[in-house]
């Protein structure tokens, strides 16, 4: 017998038509509930979403057919990964059935479902639904047994599990009781092709010709009537992130990771800044708490919640469609909670994880804009001070501008103001590593290795301001803005075009925050300078070997990828690393990102005391950073978190310098450096000569506060 099978066996023919008016209503009711959730997005602002469809449409591909965002976490992801494919090829399967049923039998009487393709099209099905199968019941152990901590169980939780389950064993059955009354007695052989429908089988197979008939009608329309309530419920519950999510993945953020919208603060008739009710975020806010999954990955790495801080990312972005969807007009800073907001090291560990392509950290800052915009609110009054410092004196230590370059006495470096521009590279140092004692050992370190390579540096001195990011990170768009206009004139009016920087934040603000007013300059991190200058052979190293543990800084790691160039140089530098348990994209936070640096850290534990014992539980006797902020919070947290003898925190330019070998003639590599040329500036703008109003004079005072304070930070340490 031909390896084949009567499409609608049993059931007839007559079904066809009320299958698909049954279906066309369910498929109506599903399309009416989505355009209600259209309208309540349609609350938020205008945002284009759809623009390079070359790009966006293989990530949602990718994220989709791939389940790659998912998989990233293999516990749960790989079951869910199992489980859709499953799906996705049981309903192949079925598109095939209609196919053959309804168009290429009746009109051009051709069969699809025959042969060899029939066999392998019944043993592909029975083996996805058995895998279906299997991954929903680990899937609901999971949800219902052996619960994470934190992740809640809701109707939707039961109402999904329950219909996919009824779904995929009423299949079964149907199956089972047909291939009992047709290929067990008839065709045996090709029964074995549905091994799972086969198994079924055997389990009615002594009961009577009729009475099987009778069950098969039955499980059949069962199977249909759940499919349709599936189809039905998709917009009403939890089901609909089988649309958002993948649509998620359409609307992604194509900028560069971290990007924020600058706002225009000249534009006329603007009277609100930030986001205070859930209708002045943007539509792809409000879609976002449709496309999540409540799957808890952004709070279980979220620094701030795991110690003890009020703020769950998952919740955040729950809250927003709470009130978009129930009260739009409620005050969605009062209902998140300002020490939630506050909590945020805007570290961005949430979104690098969401398997949904959520958005989180845009919304805390939009939100922190209004607080410090409009509502005038700050999380402390250190942080005014801070932010008052910056606007005076450039710097959030209130210390004077003309002290800024005093580090470099006895270096070979450039500082542009007193002799031009004629550099091969601009070191924008910073305010940590400019006044900061601990820190500047760090910029000593790097124009060291910039003098041992043969590049010439030059540093702005006196006339550097703040790049601003921890201000912006706040909330304080306006200085923000203030500070990097400052900057960009300067280095636009010196010719620069490539800025080298010690420090991660700065160079996220300077390489592209600052593109958006006006900078025309590349910028690196010093990281991947020297990775280069030792790989072109510009730089030698002494191998000396020692044992470390690695910290990826946030805002080089996960938001600019840079994840093997530290760990190169460190390898070429003699080191054996012992990897924490939080590493790479999956590091935690130091706590001082977000603008936390400037402020204590009143709620919860210290995060850095966390990050620090992690770092002792490898058994590394030194922690290796690349920030100075992480460096200056791990300073305190070895102090404060009791590991003092055990572990010392050293910045990787360190660790370089007391490696450097003389280097060979450089000439051959320089143009490799710097493909594009050096920039040459026979005149450097005149500087002003005066202190700016409001900096302290250059005088005895200001190295004597630098030595009482030791100007170790803001973050629960002595404040300048």
């Amino acid at each position: 017998m031909e390896a084949t099978r009567e499409i609608y066996w049993n059931v007839g023919h007559g079904v066809v038509l009320p299958m698909y008016l049954l279906t066309l209503v369910a498929v109506a009711a599903c399309c009416y509930g989505i355009y209600q959730r259209v309208e309540v997005y349609r609350q938020g602002k205008e945002l284009n979403r759809l623009d390079a469809l070359g790009e966006r449409i293989p990530f949602l591909l990718k994220n989709l057919f791939g389940q790659a965002k998912v998989l990233r976490v293999s516990g749960p992801g790989f079951p869910h990964g199992l489980f859709f494919w499953g799906f996705v090829t049981l309903f192949i399967g079925t598109l095939l059935v209609m196919l053959q049923a309804d168009l290429t039998q009746p009109l051009f009487n051709v069969v699809i479902l025959k042969g060899s393709f029939y066999r392998f099209y019944s043993l592909a099905l029975d083996l996805a639904g058995a895998a279906a199968f299997l991954m929903l019941l680990g899937l609901m152990l999971r949800r219902f047994v052996y619960r994470p901590e934190g992740l809640k169980i809701t109707r939707d939780d039961y109402l999904m599990h329950g219909l996919l389950t009824a779904i995929i064993f009423t299949g079964f059955l149907a199956e089972g009781v047909r291939i009992a009354v047709t290929e067990l007695r008839m065709n045996p052989e090709l029964a074995r092709w549905s091994p799972i429908g086969m198994f079924v089988a055997n389990q009615f197979s002594a009961q009577d010709e009729v009475s099987l008939r009778q069950l098969h009608t039955l499980w059949w329309w069962g199977h249909l009537l759940l499919v349709l309530g599936f189809i039905v419920s998709i917009p009403w519950s939890k089901f609909r992130h089988l649309i958002t999510t993948p649509a998620n993945y359409l609307f992604t953020d194509l900028r560069p990771k971290g990007s924020i919208a600058t706002i225009n603060l000249e534009e006329e008739g603007v009277e609100q800044f930030g986001v205070e009710k859930v209708s002045e975020f943007s539509w792809k806010d409000i879609f976002d708490a449709d496309a999540c999954t409540s799957c808890k990955r952004c709070q279980d790495r979220c620094p701030a919640h795991n110690t003890e801080k009020p703020l769950s990312p998952m919740k955040v972005v729950q809250q927003v469609g709470e009130l978009a969807f129930g009260n739009p007009d409620k005050s969605l800073i009062e209902t998140v909670g300002n020490d939630a907001l506050w909590s945020c090291t805007t570290c961005r560990a949430c979104q690098e994880i969401c398997p949904a392509d959520v958005e989180h950290v845009n919304k805390i800052i939009e939100m922190r804009r209004n607080l410090v915009l409009m509502q005038g609110e700050f999380p402390g009054e250190e942080v005014m001070v801070a932010v008052n410092n910056v606007e005076v004196n450039g710097n959030p230590f209130g210390l004077a501008y003309a002290g800024r370059g005093d580090w470099t006495e006895g270096l070979d470096v450039q500082i542009l103001s007193e002799g031009g521009a004629d550099v091969d590279v601009l070191y924008f140092v910073g305010c940590y590593a400019s006044f900061d004692k601990r820190n500047q050992e760090v910029a000593k370190s790097f124009v060291k290795i910039c003098n041992a390579a043969g590049i010439k540096v030059g540093i702005l001195g006196k006339e550097e301001k703040c790049c601003g990011e921890p201000v912006r990170k706040l909330g304080n768009e306006y200085l923000y803005q203030m500070a990097a206009q400052e900057n960009i004139e300067l280095i636009n009016g010196y010719g620069i075009k490539r800025i080298v920087t010690t420090c991660p934040h700065c160079m996220n603000t300077l390489g592209r925050d600052y593109l958006d007013l006006g900078l025309d300059a590349q910028v690196e991190h010093y990281t991947v300078f020297i990775d280069r200058l030792l790989k072109e052979g510009t730089l030698v190293l002494d191998e000396r070997q020692f044992d470390y543990t690695y910290h990826d800084s946030c805002y080089l790691g996960r938001y600019q990828d840079i994840i093997q160039q530290p760990r190169d140089i460190l390898h070429v530098a003699g080191g054996r690393i012992n990897e924490m348990q939080k590493s790479e994209k999956e590091s935690f936070c130091c706590g001082a990102g977000g603008g936390r640096i400037l402020a204590e850290e009143k709620l919860g534990n210290r995060i850095n005391v966390k990050r620090v014992h992690m770092a002792e539980a490898t058994g590394a006797p030194v922690l290796v950073s690349n920030c100075p902020f992480c460096l200056t919070m791990f300073e305190d947290g070895i102090k404060t978190g009791e590991c003092e003898g055990k572990l010392k925190a050293r910045d990787l330019a360190e660790i370089v310098v007391e490696r450097l070998q003389p280097a060979a003639d450089l000439s051959a590599v320089l143009d490799t450096f710097l493909p594009t040329g050096i920039p040459q500036v026979e005149e450097a703008p005149a500087a002003d000569a005066e202190p700016e109003a409001g900096a302290e004079p250059v005088s005895a005072e200001t190295e004597k506060a630098r030595e009482t304070t030791g100007i170790s930070g803001v973050n629960g340490k002595d404040a300048a």
